[in-house]
């Protein structure tokens, strides 16, 4: 018999003023969501999606019986939001896991939709399980963006598909054969969208109670900027009746039997993602400074007398006044010139760079961050303000004038995309922010 042992935490972040994301342990099924929707919206809609989750699996717990747990929570997310006028628009992502018996075999079933994920780490290597329903991944699988440029892109938290924004969804599935000492993953983006799969895997690695790993995994995301609120569930398979010792007899065999099925590019639904990763501080070991080099054998350093003089007081005064003077009409001329930033271009990307366009008095603006917006995917009516310079009061302002623009593309582009393709039967209704 297979026997899991789970843990999950949850933090709401350092950016965000409530908590959307849900978490469910209720042996043998393991769920989380993202709500969105803004306001109380969002938890709202996880939350109703969890509890129908739950009741609809209860009375079917089979992999069939998953799917269609999950297609309920959809329509009761839906069906709330369309009686309550203030709930118009809410959505959530949905990713869970369940051991079932399937043919008599115990496996472990997924069910997904939206960009919360489910990873295995299985013989000390991490495996991402699900695929991302969002913008650059679309693209990707298109083949319009390469791995790299789908991680970095600022369309990543532009989701295509999520429960409750339409009466019905599709749902991506997979299996997996649990074999002792597997360890699953189920995380919201507040998780993977601060730390690399790398960081990930080596807290997984290296901690062996569930409880521990969880907290830490939230911890480590919180410090490295907490932009989104953070939620893991983390499994363990302790025990799966000698079929991990079976299969070592079997050379060559498949651990994992079914992968999530491809996805073909859907309209895009906005999440209203956070700000950009907050860039981490970078730690410098202190030296001391070096000793003046000791005179030569032999050698008799000669000191120059010095003729002690007692500085006049007006003089004093009246150069400190001076400096004092100075200093501020520097720090003024500097801040004129460094306290503000701006849009550009540096190249064919769009960046942002701190100070004015063009500098000031002999200070010129500096490049803050790169964007991974290239300007042949801004519309042509923003470009002129780009090659000018669009001025923001802080950096926030920049990265969302950056966001603002880059959507705008990206729906362009998937207009685009998409219209040589038959429209569907009903088009979802706009994005709920988030």
């Amino acid at each position: 018999m297979t026997t899991l042992v789970a843990a999950g935490a949850t933090d709401v972040g350092r950016v965000r003023s409530g908590n959307e994301d849900e978490l469910l342990i209720a042996e043998p099924l393991y769920a989380v969501a993202d709500g969105m929707g803004g306001h109380a919206a969002g938890e709202v809609a996880s939350a109703a999606a969890m509890e129908a989750l739950l009741v609809a699996f209860d009375g079917n717990r089979s992999g069939p019986g998953l799917v269609d747990a999950v297609r309920d929570a959809n329509r009761a997310v839906w069906e709330q939001s369309r009686g309550r006028s203030e709930l118009r628009g809410m959505g959530t992502t949905l990713t869970a896991v369940a051991l079932i018996d399937e043919g008599g075999e115990e496996v472990l079933a997924i069910a997904h939709v939206g960009d919360s994920r489910a990873y295995l780490l299985r013989d000390g290597e991490l495996t991402q399980v699900t695929e991302d329903h969002s913008v650059p991944e679309e693209l990707r699988r298109a083949g319009r963006l390469s791995p790299e440029e789908a991680a970095t892109d600022p369309r990543r938290h532009v989701l295509t598909r999520v429960l409750g924004v339409d009466s019905e969804v599709e749902v991506d599935t997979a299996q997996l054969v649990p074999y002792k000492g597997d360890r699953l993953l189920l995380a919201s983006d507040g998780l993977f969208g601060e730390l690399s799969d790398d960081e990930i895997a080596s807290i997984l690695r290296r901690r062996s109670d569930p409880d521990r790993v969880a907290k830490q995994l939230v911890a480590m995301a919180k410090d490295a900027g907490g932009a989104d609120n953070i939620t893991v569930v983390v499994i363990d398979v302790t025990d799966d009746d000698d079929r991990a010792a079976k299969a070592s007899a079997k050379v060559g065999e498949q651990s994992i039997t079914a992968m999530p099925r491809p996805v073909t590019p859907s309209l895009a639904l906005d999440a209203d993602a956070p700000t950009e990763k907050i860039p981490r501080a970078v730690l410098t070991e202190d030296r001391p400074s070096q000793p003046p080099p000791a005179p030569a054998t032999g050698e008799t350093k000669v000191e120059a007398p010095i003729k002690a003089r007692r500085p006049n007081l007006a003089t004093v005064a009246f150069l400190g006044a001076l400096i004092l003077v100075l200093g501020l009409a520097a720090a003024a001329i500097l801040f004129s010139a460094r306290g503000s930033y701006y849009v550009g271009v540096d190249g064919d990307e769009v960046a942002i760079f701190k100070g004015r366009p063009g500098g000031l008095v002999g200070f010129g603006p500096t490049l803050e961050e790169r964007t991974g917006v290239r300007v042949a995917e801004v519309l042509p009516s923003r470009v002129d303000d780009l090659r000018k310079g669009k001025r923001e009061p802080s950096v926030d302002a920049a990265r969302s004038y950056v966001r603002e623009i880059a959507e705008e593309g990206a729906n362009a582009l998937l207009a685009s995309t998409t219209s040589t393709v038959p429209p569907p039967a009903s088009a979802p209704p706009p994005a709920p922010p988030r």
